[in-house]
């Protein structure tokens, strides 16, 4: 590699200084949790200009057919989160729930909050989502979308200055670039352990307990596992974040938040049945678009531990009756038909099983018993958009 030139040196060191210090601390420890300024409002041109951008981002969320506006639901979430941070902290944000099946929360510079469907399906009482909500209003609390926003946009006037004066200097800039990207991910990982650790003040000050934060990040690592065993991969857990990885692993998370969990008040009831209670209406389409993401390892995970809690109900006998359906293999069919047989005796009543059932047998040659599952079928739902079909299934 060539040496830079002493003016493109002179920029790459002034580039560095726009970035500002590098982080090296988390949070201030202890249970304090900082003074908050109620109803803040964007004061600069880059404030502004984030705001600006979030609002336009709501709107969206707000129109979005991808939102879940059954009433109830996001009125609940913003009870969890009102419970984890504090009502006074809550007072302006507004929360929109998404129906997306993948673990995701996340809040903007606004006050508004996005949870996706796959985050409650995961959660196994209020303690564990109120882990995550408190999460991400701390990055709101600690305004971390507008130090982004100042990190990345000063990190890439540097680049742009390098490239100049290295071109006229003809001399590599590679180098350089690459310790200002080193700098700018290190930044963000540092939010994000601030983040979790004011977010365990907040678990410690709710009375949920404080060794929840750690636990979610222990059931994700539990999941990805079964989902390469699922794939017939060996698993990847990573014990150190990547040079360019912009969090922490999820296995240096439960353990700095199980230690920094041990040292907090233990905390009080998670709140697992409130929390089983308020996702049942919600639970059946939560599971059909888990099902569909084709992770039987990591969908077979998730139903264990649902079952754990609650045992195994209608709703979850069905969805892993789908399950097995759905990989198809001669074994899995037969067990398929089994698990919606266990979930009718359960109480499940919806046509659909006669239907699904009717297919999964069929398809293992079971052809007697499964016409007479897609004649049920047919019977219950005469007019249904796929009745012609399951009719043509029957007479053949």
């Amino acid at each position: 590699m060539r040496r830079l030139s002493h003016v493109a040196l002179g920029v790459a060191v002034s580039g560095l200084a726009l970035l500002g210090p590098w982080p090296s601390s988390a949070a201030e420890p202890g249970l304090e949790l900082p003074t908050y300024t109620r109803a803040y409002e964007p004061r600069t041109v880059d404030e502004r200009g984030v705001w600006m951008q979030a609002d336009e981002a709501e709107r969206g969320l707000r129109d979005t057919p991808l939102r879940i506006r059954e009433a109830g639901l996001e009125t609940y979430l913003r009870e969890v989160l009102c419970r984890e941070v504090s009502a006074e902290r809550c007072a302006g944000i507004r929360i929109y729930a998404m129906e997306i099946p993948d673990f995701n929360a996340s809040m903007m510079a606004n006050g508004a909050m996005q949870v996706w469907s796959g985050l409650l399906l995961r959660s196994r009482s209020e303690a564990e989502l109120a882990a995550v909500l408190g999460h991400e209003f701390a990055h709101f609390e600690l305004r971390h979308s507008l130090t982004g926003f100042q990190q990345k946009r000063r990190a890439t006037d540097a680049m742009a200055w390098i490239n100049l004066w290295g071109a006229l200097a003809n001399s590599d800039t590679s180098f350089t670039q690459t310790i200002i990207a080193r700098g700018m991910y290190s930044y963000d990982r540092t939010q994000e352990v601030d983040a979790d650790l004011l977010g365990l003040k907040y678990a410690a000050s709710s009375g949920y307990p404080a060794i929840t934060a750690s636990e979610v990040w222990r059931n994700l690592m539990n999941e990805q596992d079964a989902t390469a065993a699922g794939r017939n991969q060996k698993p990847k857990q990573k014990y150190t974040a990547g040079y360019f990885d912009s969090h922490p692993t999820a296995l240096n998370r439960s353990i700095y938040l199980a230690e920094a969990a041990a040292k907090m008040p233990a905390g009080g009831d998670a709140r697992a049945k409130e929390y089983r209670a308020a996702m049942a209406p919600y639970l059946p389409r939560f599971l059909a678009a888990q099902i569909k993401r084709n992770d039987f390892g990591g969908t077979e995970y998730i139903l264990q531990s649902l079952a754990a809690d609650s045992g195994w109900g209608p709703d979850l006998l069905f969805a892993r009756a789908e399950l097995y359906r759905t990989r198809g293999n001669p074994r899995d069919l037969q067990i398929a038909a089994q698990y919606y047989r266990d979930a009718r005796a359960a109480g499940y009543a919806a046509p659909e099983l006669d239907r699904n059932l009717g297919l999964a047998l069929l398809r293992n040659g079971q052809v007697d018993e499964g016409r007479r599952a897609l004649s049920a079928y047919l019977t219950a739902r005469p007019e249904a958009g796929d009745a012609k079909m399951i009719r043509a299934l029957v007479a053949n």
